[in-house]
């Protein structure tokens, strides 16, 4: 019997829950729990939940006990022709039967709903793995393609790490050259500066190594009185520079014929 109360469901859509304790049983075969059918059956008319019969009877509506104690199950059927009971017996098979047939309909209409539900979902899933499957091969193809394209690149790299490695050897070589070059002109230059620098220094100075060209006058140099051998020696006589005596040839230089305030030369000047 406990098996046979497990299979006993609510026939309220949205119920749909296992039975125990009171329920509330129509004439049209359906069974509701207490809490619907106390809801659903407080009105008048009373309407079936399940499909929509007018339940206008005294006893079209019953609230019923599904587990009857032990005293009622003695007392329910006493007193009745075996017929009678018989006919009970058949009338509360065939409601059990009817629910039992309800709910087998039902589920196979779940079960249809559901299994459309899973082609469609699977329609649907195939149409999006062929899409994803055509996604993939274009980008594997797609993959191919920039390795092709990465592969070349690192050849085209490879060859210009190259040609660049070559072109800063010639660089170096080049730079090395160009510094080399550039110390040597140094060297020639500064030698030539300084051999210039000796040969004006040389003009500058001339033979003797005094300076020549414009220069200021020497000034006359007075030595102290000597005395003379003409006679007289008490009269003194000083050096004064041989470019003042015009007619001795001895003393006097071309530089100083030219410029008469010329090098520091010096003559004797009689006082």
């Amino acid at each position: 019997m406990a098996v046979c109360e497990d299979l006993l469901l609510c026939n309220y859509r949205k119920c749909r829950v296992k039975l125990s304790g009171y329920a509330w049983v129509t004439a049209c075969s359906h069974i509701f729990c207490d809490k619907h059918g106390s809801n659903e059956f407080s009105q008048s008319p009373a309407v079936c939940p399940a499909c929509n019969s007018t339940l206008s009877g005294k006893l079209d509506i019953v609230r019923t006990e599904l587990s009857p104690s032990e005293e009622c199950k003695a007392m329910l059927l006493a007193g009745l022709r075996p017929e009678l009971v018989l006919d009970i017996c058949s009338r509360a098979l065939a409601f059990w039967t009817y629910q039992v047939y309800q709910e087998r309909l039902y589920q196979e209409y779940n079960y249809s709903k559901a299994e459309g539900h899973l082609k469609q979902m699977e329609k649907l899933y195939g149409q999006q793995m062929q899409s994803k499957d055509a996604e993939l091969s274009s980008m594997k193809g797609e993959v191919n393609s920039l390795k092709k394209m990465l592969e070349e690149y690192k050849r085209k790299y490879s060859e210009l790490s190259e040609k660049l490695m070559e072109r800063n050897r010639q660089y170096q070589k080049l730079q090395g050259m160009y510094d080399a070059m550039r110390l040597r002109n140094i060297a020639v230059a500064n030698r030539e500066s300084a051999a210039s620098g000796e040969r004006a220094q040389q003009d500058q100075y001339g033979v003797f190594g005094l300076p020549v060209g414009n220069s200021t006058k020497t000034a006359v140099v007075r030595t102290p009185p000597v005395r003379t051998y003409e006679g007289d020696f008490r009269k003194p006589f000083f050096c004064t520079a041989p470019s003042e005596e015009t007619g001795n040839p001895i003393f006097c230089s071309p530089v100083n014929e030219v410029d008469p305030h010329g090098p520091r030369s010096f003559r004797i000047l009689r006082m």
